[in-house]
C-alpha cells in the first residue's frame, strides 16, 4: 500500500472514529437536554398530546386538561376555571414556559415522576391512556375570592395571605392585579403571544405576572410594632409598661406620630394602649431601650432573614438587618420602617405564630397529590417553622393587645366582626416620594381560638390600614368562619 492510500485510509478511520464519538455524545450526553429544548417540536407534542392532571380547591378542579377534538394538532388544552381568582397560584402552563404550581409540581401532573412509573407501565400494557396525578391545595375558595374581590375594591395593586395557624394551610394567597390564565396558555399560537406581550408590556406598570403574596417585599409599618412588642415582653416588659411617647422625637431627623397626633397627651404612654392606638414615638423608643441585637433576633424568630421558603411555590426571603451603627433607623425600624422589607406571607406567619401560642408553623399550598386510581402519592403533615418564636405567655399579652386595636377607639375596628373576638394590628408605611403610603393590616381570629391568621396590604392605599386593609382582612376571616 503506497503513502497516499495508508494517509487516505488513516483519514477515513479518523473521521468514523469522529462520527462514533458524536453519535455517542448526542445519544448519551446531550440527548435530554436536546429532548427538552424549547425549539424542539417534539416537546410541545408530547406536553399537549398528554392528559395533564388537574389541580383542585376543595373538590372542584379549577386547572385540567380538555380534549381538542379529532381534527386538532394537539389532543389536550389546559383550562383553568376562575382563574383570575386564581391565577398567581396555579400559574400557567403554555408553549413558552410554566409558572406557579403547574411548575413546582410539573413531573407529578405530567405523569412523568418516577413514583407514577408503576401505574405508566401498567396503562402501557393495558392500553389505557396515560394521565398525571392531581394535586390538592390547601386554599379556601370563598376566603381567595373575597380576597381578590376585596383587594380590588381598595387598590389597584396589593396582596393578602390567610394561614390556619395551628397547621399552616395557606387558605388564601391572592395578588392584584392578576390575570387570565387561559389565553396564555391556548394552543393558538396569535392568541397565546399577543397574551403574553400584552402582559409583559405591563411588567413596568403594574406587572400583572408577579405574585405579591409571597414575592414582593413591602415596608411593613405598624404592622411591625407587634414584633417590637413580642421583643420587648420577651425581655421582661408588660403590657402596662410605659414607655416615653412624646409627640415628636429628634433622631437626626423628626419622628412624628401618625397625622400629628399625640399618644396619651405627650406622656409616658403603656405598651397596650401604644400598640391601640399604634403610637409611634414610643415604639421608637422601646427599639433603642431594647438594642438592635434584640430587634434583631427578634424578627429573626418569627422568620425574617432565613432565606427563601418554599411552599412549594419560591417565596422571597423578608429582611430585618442588624441596625446596631444608626439610632435613628434602629428607631424607625422600631415602627416598621427603615431597612425593613416584608412579604405578606411573612407578616401572615408574624400573626400566625402568635395565634398559635408562640410556635410558627411552616406555611404550605399542597395538602397532597393523588395517582389517578385517588392513591395518595404525597401528603404534606403541619410541620413547625420557627418553634418558639415568642413564650405562650407572651403570646397571650399580645393577643390581649391585639384585641384593643378592633375594640372601640382601636385603629382597626373595620375589621371587627360581630359576636367574634378578633385581634389585630393595621399598619401605615411610607413609600417614599410623593406616593402616597402602603396600607396594611395583621390579624386572627377568633382572638380565644384562632382558625384563621390574614394579612392585607394595598399599595398605595393611603388612608391608613384601619381604612382599607382591614376590611379586606375582615371578609377573609368571615369567609372562613362562615364554613
Amino acid at each position: 500500500m503506497n503513502i497516499p492510500i495508508r494517509r487516505l485510509t488513516v483519514f477515513l478511520m479518523v473521521l468514523f472514529a469522529a462520527l462514533l464519538l458524536q453519535v455517542n455524545w448526542l445519544q448519551a450526553i446531550t440527548a435530554e437536554s436536546l429532548r427538552e429544548a424549547d425549539g424542539n417540536p417534539r416537546v410541545n407534542e408530547r406536553k399537549f398530546d398528554d392528559q395533564r392532571g388537574p389541580i383542585i380547591v376543595a373538590d372542584e378542579q379549577i386547572a385540567y386538561s380538555e380534549e381538542t377534538g379529532e381534527d386538532a394538532l394537539y389532543d389536550y388544552q389546559r383550562v383553568y376555571e376562575d382563574s383570575e381568582y386564581f391565577a398567581h397560584v396555579t400559574g400557567f402552563f403554555s408553549f413558552y414556559n410554566e409558572t406557579g404550581i403547574e411548575r413546582a409540581e410539573n413531573s407529578l401532573l405530567d405523569g412523568s415522576d418516577s413514583r407514577l412509573a408503576v401505574r405508566n407501565f401498567m396503562d402501557m400494557i393495558s392500553g389505557e391512556e396515560s394521565q398525571g396525578a392531581s394535586a390538592h391545595l390547601t386554599l379556601h375558595p370563598d376566603a381567595q375570592r373575597a380576597a381578590v374581590d376585596g383587594l380590588r375594591q381598595f387598590g389597584d395593586t396589593g396582596a393578602a395571605v390567610a394561614l390556619d395557624p395551628s397547621t399552616g394551610e395557606i387558605l388564601t394567597a391572592a395578588s392584584i392585579p392578576t390575570f387570565d390564565a387561559n389565553p396564555i396558555s391556548s394552543l393558538d399560537t396569535e392568541v397565546s403571544g399577543q397574551a403574553m406581550e400584552e402582559l409583559d408590556a405591563r411588567l413596568e406598570e403594574d406587572n400583572p405576572l408577579l405574585n405579591r403574596a409571597f414575592n414582593e417585599r413591602y415596608p411593613p409599618g405598624s404592622t411591625f410594632k407587634i414584633v417590637t412588642a413580642a421583643a420587648a415582653l420577651e425581655n421582661g416588659a408588660s403590657p402596662d409598661s410605659e414607655m416615653a411617647a412624646p409627640d415628636s422625637m429628634e433622631l437626626g431627623g423628626t419622628l412624628r406620630n401618625a397625622g400629628g397626633m399625640s399618644c396619651n397627651g405627650g406622656n409616658p404612654d403603656t405598651l397596650a394602649n401604644s400598640i391601640k392606638i399604634s403610637c409611634n414615638t414610643s415604639f421608637a423608643n422601646w427599639a433603642m431601650e431594647l438594642g438592635a441585637e434584640q430587634m434583631y433576633e427578634q424578627a429573626s424568630a418569627f422568620g425574617f432573614n432565613q432565606g427563601p421558603l418554599e411552599v412549594p411555590l419560591d417565596v422571597t426571603e423578608s429582611l430585618a438587618p442588624n441596625e446596631s451603627d444608626d439610632e435613628f433607623v434602629l428607631a424607625r425600624s422600631g415602627i416598621g420602617q427603615g431597612n425593613l422589607e416584608a412579604t405578606p406571607l411573612q407578616m401572615a406567619m408574624v400573626a400566625s405564630g402568635i395565634a398559635n401560642n408562640g410556635d410558627v408553623m411552616r406555611p404550605y399550598l399542597v395538602d397532597s397529590v393523588q395517582a389517578p386510581d385517588l392513591s395518595e402519592i404525597t401528603s404534606t403533615d403541619p410541620e413547625v417553622y420557627m418553634p418558639g418564636a415568642v413564650s405562650s405567655s407572651t403570646a397571650s399579652d399580645l393577643t390581649e393587645m391585639m384585641k384593643l386595636v378592633t375594640e372601640e377607639g382601636g385603629t382597626g375596628t373595620n375589621a371587627a366582626i360581630s359576636g367574634i373576638d378578633v385581634a389585630g394590628k393595621t399598619g401605615t408605611a411610607q413609600a417614599g416620594g410623593d406616593r402616597a403610603n402602603h396600607s396594611w393590616y395583621i390579624g386572627f381570629a377568633p382572638a380565644d381560638d384562632p382558625e384563621v391568621a390574614v394579612a392585607t396590604v394595598i399599595e398605595h392605599g393611603g388612608g391608613g390600614g384601619g381604612a382599607s386593609a382591614a376590611p379586606v382582612a375582615r371578609d377573609i376571616m368571615e369567609a372562613v368562619l362562615q364554613e
